[in-house]
This record gives structure tokens, sequence and C-alpha cells, in this order.
């Protein structure tokens, strides 16, 4: 009988073979058949992604609106300020001009860059190639003219342009219907959609976030802002809840209101931010956990025996 050789981990007890490889590869097979099923099952938010046809199939009327509030330059993303024009101030924090500071770096012309331009593309419409050679020669003020008084006509039959009174629109209304065709066709995803592969939906979303369907959606889904938007998701499913310390504040006045209120919760939570990075070198709140002792209820067990 050979002689047992005695080794470091030697031992009297029993042992048998164990396959380490084996094991894990089970355990990852069980894992994934269960991943897999569970997925299956329960699924993950997979919303689709809004796009033009969808709007304007939802909402055509919405759709010839907002082209109409481009061309009329009375649009959100128009009046935004930087990074986009120079037509706001954009938000202040008192006296600092943030978002003028920031400066355009990304110029956009709302009624040329969303509306004119992509309808420019569009060939063998001899109707549409008037319209935009009417609209083009005419003056600045003349297109404002004309687009605002459409908008404003619109405005007052609710936004149906089949009830609007007549006017002096020029190519406006025709403007209008070609944007809203264009979008029925679907040839405005790939005509916003920036560089080779339409990477860059900057145009794409302010124009869709000028209308009214984009937030509608969002406030279908409890998105919207005063809906604590910022911490959700999609459905049930869960958000971001570190961002509620800074969404908490868009939920009361009076930043609710606030037209600067991004700059003023900006500085507030960097000011907040500061005062705990500086918390142990301020005087006075720097003695509050000796002041408070939450800290002996924390460690209450190791004090009890501490003050005996």
């Amino acid at each position: 009988m050979r002689a047992k050789v005695a080794t470091p981990d030697s031992h009297d007890f029993p042992t048998r073979p164990y396959d380490l490889v084996k094991e894990g590869a089970i355990a990852f097979g069980v894992i994934l058949v269960l991943a897999l099923a569970l997925a299956a099952i329960f699924s993950s938010p997979d919303e689709k992604a809004i796009s033009f046809k969808a709007w304007a199939a939802a909402t055509p009327n919405d759709v010839i609106v907002t082209a109409v509030s481009e061309l009329a330059e009375t649009s959100g993303s128009a009046g935004y300020g930087a990074p986009y024009n120079t037509n706001s101030q954009g938000q202040t924090l008192g006296p600092l001009a943030l978002q003028r500071w920031g400066g355009v770096t990304v110029p956009i012309d709302s009624a040329n860059d969303l509306v004119i331009g992509p309808l420019g593309s569009v060939k063998g419409d001899t109707a549409l190639s008037g319209a935009l050679a009417q609209w083009k020669a005419a003056t600045a003020d003349q297109q404002s003219a004309w687009a605002t008084a459409y908008a404003d006509a619109l405005d007052a039959a609710g936004g149906d342009p089949a009830a609007v009174a007549d006017g002096e629109y020029g190519p406006v209304p025709e403007l209008g219907t070609a944007f809203l065709t264009l979008a029925q066709s679907g040839g405005l995803e790939q005509l916003l959609a920036g560089g080779f592969y339409g990477g860059d939906q900057t145009k794409a979303l302010l124009l869709l976030s000028d209308g009214t369907y984009l937030e509608d959606q969002a406030v279908a889904r409890s998105l919207g802002g005063d809906q604590w938007g910022m911490i959700n998701s999609t459905g049930n499913n869960p958000g971001q809840p570190w961002l509620a310390p800074v969404s908490f504040w868009y939920q009361i006045e009076p930043f609710k209101s606030s037209e600067n209120a991004d700059a003023i919760i900006f500085g507030m939570m960097g000011l907040l931010v500061l005062v705990v990075i500086l918390l142990p070198f301020i005087p006075g709140l720097r003695a509050i956990p000796e002041k408070i002792p939450v800290y002996r209820l924390v460690w209450r067990n190791y004090y009890r025996t501490q003050d005996k």
C-alpha cells in the first residue's frame, strides 16, 4: 500500500472530488434560463419613440399650428435664447445672465431650419414650389406679418385650419398644409435628423417640444415636470430617486412659477453641496452632531457598555 504523502493542507477527514468549473457552468445556466423566462413574462419598459408621423396622425391640426408658430417665430424654441439664438436673455441668477454667457453654440433659425428647409426638399409639388417662392421673395417684416396673422387666426379658430376666417396670410396656409403632408409621409424623420447617421436629434426634439403632442404624451405617463417627472420612469417602473432633492424644489413656490427656476435651483443646490463639503470647517454647524447626539442612538450597544 502506497504511503500517504503529507502536504500543507493534509487532513484526516474524508474528501471527494469537486468540479468548480462545472458548478459555475450549471449556476450560470440556471440563472440564464430564469432571466430569459422572467424577461418573457414581465418584459421591461419599451416605449416606442415618438415620431413626426405619429404626431401628424394623432393631432394633425397641432402640426400645422406648430409649423406656423415657427414661421412667426413665436414658438418656444424660437424665443428660447442661448444656445440656439439670441431672442431671449434666458435663465438668470440675480444679475448673472448664465444662459447668455454660454453663447449661441447650436444656432437654429426656427422658420428656415425647421419648416422652410424641409419643405424645400420636396420635389414635384408645383403648388408648394410657388408658395415657397412667394415666401422667400417677401421681406422679413412681410413674412412675420403673414405668419403672425395666420397664427392669430388659428388661435381664434381653436387651432382648426378649416375654421380660419379669410385674411391676408400670404403663402402661410399652403406652407402649413404642405408641412402636415410631409410629416404624415414620414419624410420629416430623416430631414431633421442631423448628420449622416442621424445621431443629432436637436432640431427634431425642438420641433416636437414646440407642439403639444410630446408634452401630452409625457403627462399621460406621469413624466411631466409638475408630476415629479425627473424621478419617474415609464409606467410604474422606478426612476432616479437620487434626483428627488432637485425635483422637490420644482413642486413648490416660488420656484414652481418662476421663469428662472432652473438657474435658481441650480445655484441653490450648488450652495447646499458646498455647505456639506465645508461642514467640518463651519463653526456652529460642525457642532450639531455633538449637540444632537444621534450617534449615541446608532451606537447604543457600544455606549451602553462604556457608560457602566
